[in-house]
């Protein structure tokens, strides 16, 4: 009896075929079609790619059916294996949210009232800004504001 691979396994089929063939990521997202934050995301194991772009993205990996059919599962979400991440990028998200959470908490409830910011209807853009004293990482993020009901 045949192994079905598994999401993971596939993340780290696609995470060795990147390796393989000096692909970045850029280059998988316009084989999608679809943005390179929103496509990494997928081919991570936190998006499902709609059916097109999972076959576009299989073309361009040499991905056989059953792979293409699994980019386009809903996935269980949370990427982080541990409470606090250990890898230093990562750690630096947490750490922004923990120096700044209560203030972006702070100014979303002031600007919009009582609700979240989401994480579902939500766009991402990721650039490099040259800066004579070094360049720096821009990260701009839109999500819907989603008020608590009140009954």
């Amino acid at each position: 009896m045949n192994h079905a691979m598994t999401r993971a396994e596939l993340t780290e089929k696609i995470l060795q075929i990147r390796i393989d063939r000096d692909l970045t990521w850029k280059w998988i997202a316009e084989q999608s079609g679809l943005s390179k934050e929103f496509t990494t995301a997928a081919v991570l194991g936190q998006m499902a790619l709609p059916a097109e772009s999972a076959r576009k993205v299989g073309a361009a990996l040499d991905l056989n059916s059953h792979e293409v059919k699994l980019l386009q599962q809903i996935p269980n979400r949370g990427s982080l294996g541990e409470a606090v991440p250990t890898d230093p990028l990562m750690y630096r998200f947490y750490e922004l949210v923990q120096v700044y959470g209560t203030t972006f908490k702070a100014l979303i409830e002031e600007e919009f009232g009582d609700g979240i910011m989401s994480a579902i209807d939500f766009d991402m853009d990721i650039q490099r800004k040259p800066d004579p004293n070094g360049d720096r990482v821009s990260i701009t993020m839109s999500g819907k504001f989603l008020k608590y009901k009140q009954y």
